[in-house]
């Protein structure tokens, strides 16, 4: 199938069927059936602009609703708070700190001091 048409060209049956189609109807249309252009009515031109300012305020909605969500919710700057234990620890009670000096505990393996 030849997609540009070149004199001489064999053309294919639809192809000549739609051409004449729309020859006819070409024809068919004369200055008589044509009308004159109007000019746009103020009605279309005041549904443009409202329709306009609507989605721009919507924009500008939506854009301060993003602006306050992400302030109020900060978007990860504050640090983490400390991670806790899951449960208390049990274990030994730590000793009690006392103002007296500790007392030297003898071992047997120690020699005992001479008493002079």
């Amino acid at each position: 199938m030849n997609h540009s048409p070149v004199e001489g060209s064999v053309r294919e049956p639809v192809e000549e069927r739609l051409r004449a189609a729309l020859a006819a109807r070409a024809n068919a249309v004369g200055p008589a059936e044509l009308r004159p252009l109007r000019p746009p009515t103020d009605a279309l031109r005041t549904h443009r602009l409202s329709l306009r300012g609507t989605v721009a305020g919507l924009l500008a909605l939506a854009a301060v609703a993003a602006l306050v969500l992400f302030t109020l919710h900060g978007g990860g700057s504050r640090p983490a708070p400390p991670a806790h234990p899951p449960r208390p620890s049990v274990g030994t009670p730590s000793p009690v700190p006392s103002s007296a000096p500790p007392t030297p505990v003898a071992s047997p393996s120690t020699p005992e001091p001479d008493a002079r």
